[in-house]
C-alpha cells in the first residue's frame, strides 16, 4: 500500500490528478515533510488540492494524531499554493476505509499549537521521553524511536554505543 503512495509521480484517474510522495512545507510553522498522496480536483479553471494520508492499520479511537498529521499537510499546501483547503482524507489499509477529515478552526489551532511546541522543543535540543502505546509496532518510526526502552535502558544503550559496544 505505502509503496504506491511513496513512489514519486503523477497520474490522472477519472479527471483527478493524483500526485504521490509530494514534498510539502510551511515557513510560517517551520514544517516540512512529504504527503503520501495529494489529489488535485478541477474547480473551474483551477485545481483544488485534496491531501490523502495512507495508514497501514485501522482508525484509532479517541486519538487525533492522524487528523493532526493530515491537517499539517493541508496547512503546508495552503501556504505553498495560496489556496484554502477545507478537507482531506485518511485511508486505512487494513479496514480498506477512507475517512474524511474536515479542517475546522479547532483542528487547525491544535495542529499549529503542536507544530509550535515541537519547534520549541527542537530548538531547545529536547525530545520527549518515548511512550510505548498499542499502535507503536505499526509505526514506520518504531525502529528509531524504540519506545520499549525505559530511561534506564535507553541510557545504558547510548552508553554502550558511545563506548563502541552494541
Amino acid at each position: 500500500m505505502h509503496e504506491t503512495a511513496h513512489a514519486t509521480g503523477s497520474r490522472m484517474r477519472d479527471g483527478v490528478r493524483i500526485v504521490t510522495d509530494l514534498e510539502v512545507r510551511s515557513s510560517r510553522l517551520g514544517l516540512h515533510g512529504r504527503a503520501d498522496v495529494v489529489e488535485f480536483h478541477r474547480d473551474g479553471d483551477a485545481w483544488r488540492p485534496y491531501p490523502v494520508e495512507y495508514k497501514k492499520g485501522r482508525p484509532g479511537k479517541g486519538k487525533d494524531a492522524d487528523d493532526i498529521q493530515l491537517c499539517a499537510q493541508a496547512l503546508c499546501l495552503e501556504e505553498m499554493l495560496n489556496v484554502a483547503i477545507a478537507e482531506g482524507a485518511l485511508f486505512y489499509g487494513e479496514a480498506r476505509q477512507r475517512r474524511i477529515v474536515t479542517f475546522d478552526k479547532i483542528l487547525r489551532q491544535r495542529t499549529e499549537e503542536i507544530a509550535l511546541a515541537v519547534r520549541r522543543m527542537l530548538e531547545a535540543g529536547q525530545t520527549p521521553p518515548p511512550q510505548e502505546v498499542a499502535g507503536c509496532t505499526s509505526c514506520s518510526l518504531h525502529t528509531w524511536c524504540m519506545p520499549q526502552l525505559s530511561d534506564e535502558k535507553a541510557s545504558a544503550y547510548v552508553k554502550k554505543l558511545c563506548e563502541g559496544r552494541p
